[in-house]
């Protein structure tokens, strides 16, 4: 693990994400993709994570630092959620690793969120995606990390600029000054190569994932599988019930 991504959802994780691994060359655990395409163990584990943030205790202390070592474990960065609410563990897992935080304009941040939790939020999701595996964890996943987020920034959902200046606040708090980074996506290459220490990529342009509508086509896939599967299974149900009956026509 050479870099802690720390800035929040929608501040250009996408596109940091796909930067990294041409500068890293190697894999980066981008939370939202990884959760949502990974096994059932993976979005379970940091489901547990959150659920037991803050620890009350050393062992459990120990318990959310180890499953968090076991899940990033391989990756040279870790961006998005929730690594990004988990920094203060992250850092102490990876002494050297640094921190950078992905910034942008607040306001647009905070629209941008509102936007977010109107595509998550509808309770017809659950029943969409029950039949879909890991996705259908989701919803779950979901209310756990708004739960992390009021306990961490005071706040309830949707997020306001409030929670995007106390993440900052939080990371200053968190993280020693001569490792915490701030960088803006759109200044491209030159300033996050000079804080890594890497060479610009040359003829290369820097990565530009609108995360807004990467997170939108993805939702609209996952909720057509869902709706596909559920079509699926009442077909099923529906010609096995004809043929049942049918077949007990037969018989009477």
């Amino acid at each position: 693990m050479q870099v802690i991504c720390a800035g929040l959802s929608r501040t250009g994780t996408s596109s940091i994400s796909r930067a990294l691994e041409m500068l890293l060359d190697g894999p980066v655990f981008h939370g939202g993709t990884q959760l949502c395409l990974g096994p059932e163990a993976e979005i379970k584990s940091w489901m547990k994570v959150l659920s037991e943030w803050p620890p009350t205790n050393a062992a459990m202390e120990q318990e959310i630092l180890n499953t968090i070592r076991v899940r990033t474990d391989g990756y040279v960065a870790i961006t998005d959620a929730p690594g990004c609410n988990l920094v203060q563990e992250l850092v102490t897992l990876y002494p050297d690793a640094k921190v950078v935080c992905t910034v942008r304009d607040d306001e647009a941040w905070e629209r941008s969120m509102g936007g977010l939790n109107d595509e998550v939020s509808p309770s017809a999701l659950h029943f969409i995606l029950f039949l879909l595996p890991t996705m259908r964890l989701f919803p779950a996943y979901v209310q756990i990390l708004i739960s992390h987020w009021v306990k961490l920034y005071g706040e309830s959902n949707p997020p306001t600029v409030k929670t995007y200046h106390r993440h900052i606040a939080y990371l200053k708090s968190v993280v020693p000054p001569e490792r915490l980074i701030f960088y803006d996506v759109r200044d491209g290459w030159k300033p996050l190569c000079k804080a890594l220490d890497r060479p610009v990529p040359e003829d290369v342009p820097f990565p530009n994932i609108n995360d807004g509508k990467a997170i939108q086509t993805f939702a609209m896939k996952q909720i057509k599988r869902g709706l596909g599967t559920w079509l699926l299974c009442f077909s099923i149900i529906g010609v096995g019930s004809f043929m049942l009956f049918k077949a007990w026509g037969t018989l009477f």
